[in-house]
């Protein structure tokens, strides 16, 4: 029975025996230099790839963080601005009913409430003049910074074709 195993393990030997040259053949085969040299541009034209890519990625980054940056502090002067006008004019209010009650006459307080009533009437023409100055200019910024961001992402991605 060893003499037959043996037989077989030298058949199948036999008939393995081009493709065990071949694979011997093939692992002393030198690489040709032009193979090897676009295998390196290829692998350095991959890796400026991917630096541009982060480049590109880092830019827009960046743009995204300055503009929340910017619109939550813009949203805190904001809130500050309106808490200040609820104050003054809730000041207004009690310094006006102080006025009032010290009238000693109607003729008088009439006159109060009408001084009172004009004032807060050309408070509230102020506050609309600066609120459209404010919003005219956080528009034109806005503008100014999208226009800036959207050119230095498109100025990454045309370097990067």
């Amino acid at each position: 029975m060893t003499n037959e195993t043996n037989a077989v393990i030298n058949g199948v030997k036999e008939a393995f025996t081009p493709v065990t040259d071949a694979l011997k053949n093939i692992q002393k085969l030198d690489v040709p230099e032009a193979a090897r040299d676009f295998v390196k541009r290829a692998a350095n034209n991959a890796k400026d790839r991917a630096a541009d890519i982060h480049e590109g990625s880092e830019k827009i980054t960046s743009a995204i963080e300055a503009a929340v940056t910017n619109s939550v502090s813009e949203n805190a002067k904001i809130s500050r601005a309106v808490q200040q006008a609820i104050h003054q004019d809730t000041e207004a209010f009690f310094n006006g009913i102080e006025k009032l009650a010290g009238a000693k006459s109607f003729e008088e307080a009439f006159q109060i409430q009408s001084d009172l009533v004009r004032a807060r009437g050309e408070v509230f023409v102020n506050r609309a003049k600066t609120i459209g100055t404010y919003v005219a200019k956080l528009v034109t910024n806005g503008a100014k910074d999208v226009q800036e961001n959207f050119s230095k992402v498109a100025a990454s991605y045309n370097k990067a074709a």
